[in-house]
């Protein structure tokens, strides 16, 4: 029990609560709302922050609040849709922060910690179990070829910690899956140490090739993928697609992601 108590006493310092203002009419805010609240964690003593994107999308404003209270502006310094992170940065210097584990140490049956805010100075901690590191594919134009699902209910808000027994950071925790043994998913750490430095520089990660944007969301259905929601304004609107039509088109509009 002692260690344990040591470790939190390592970890929590490096963690962030972040609220998030969005305009109202940016694209994101019908879905997410334009008032968010999200996780994070300091993986660089110069102020980067690392987190889920859907918490900082569209950001107008975003303040971070570390344990202790101290408060700074933060700045959406970089995003990438493809794993689902995000950094964002603040003035400040010399924090507390997390190491990364080895990505090749992810195994499963280990044990693991969610680390997540759950108020301005509030952290909660739940412990569990590494159960799969299969792929995932979401409904809205999202898939990974690996994840971190675990026994770990996630505690609080998301985009929180996900570390080893040596208070090391495997991953950032995305979802709530509610499914047995499965309740939580985690974006693998080296989905960001892979690109580390693109993302520090240039805000993306230029070295790969953009995906397009589609804009709406799909459900499978009698072996056919079923348009089950639409992004206002977005390509697959411009060009005519409907709800409930089966996705076999092709000549839908494309943007950039």
């Amino acid at each position: 029990m002692n260690a344990h108590l040591g470790l939190l006493h390592a970890i929590l310092p490096a963690t962030a609560d972040l609220k998030v203002k969005i305009p109202e009419d940016h694209p994101s805010a019908r879905n997410l709302g334009s008032e968010r609240v999200g996780s994070g964690t300091i993986v660089d003593p110069e102020g980067y922050i690392l987190t889920v994107h859907y918490v900082a999308l569209g950001a107008q404003s975003i303040t971070v609040t570390l344990v202790d209270g101290e408060q700074y502006p933060g700045e959406l310094a970089a995003q990438d849709f493809e794993s689902g992170l995000a950094l964002i940065k603040i003035p400040a210097h010399d924090l507390p922060f997390l190491r990364p584990a080895r990505p090749d140490s992810l195994a499963v049956g280990q044990a693991a910690l969610i680390i997540a805010s759950s108020g301005e100075t509030e952290r909660r901690v739940s412990g569990g179990y590494v159960t799969s590191t299969e792929s995932f594919d979401g409904h809205w134009e999202y898939m990974l070829d690996k994840t971190i699902r675990l026994t770990a209910f996630n505690p609080g808000f998301g985009g929180g910690a996900l570390t080893d027994m040596r208070g090391r950071l495997m991953g950032v925790v995305s979802l709530n899956l509610n499914q047995v043994g499965k309740f939580s998913l985690a974006i693998p750490i080296e989905y960001y140490l892979q690109h580390e430095q693109e993302l520090k520089q240039h805000g993306r990660i230029q070295s790969r090739p953009r995906r397009s944007w589609l804009g709406f969301y799909t459900q499978g259905f009698g072996g056919h993928l079923v348009v089950a929601g639409i992004v206002p304004g977005g390509p697959a609107e411009k060009s005519g697609l409907r709800l409930e039509e089966k996705t076999r088109r092709a000549d839908l509009l494309s943007h950039p992601a």
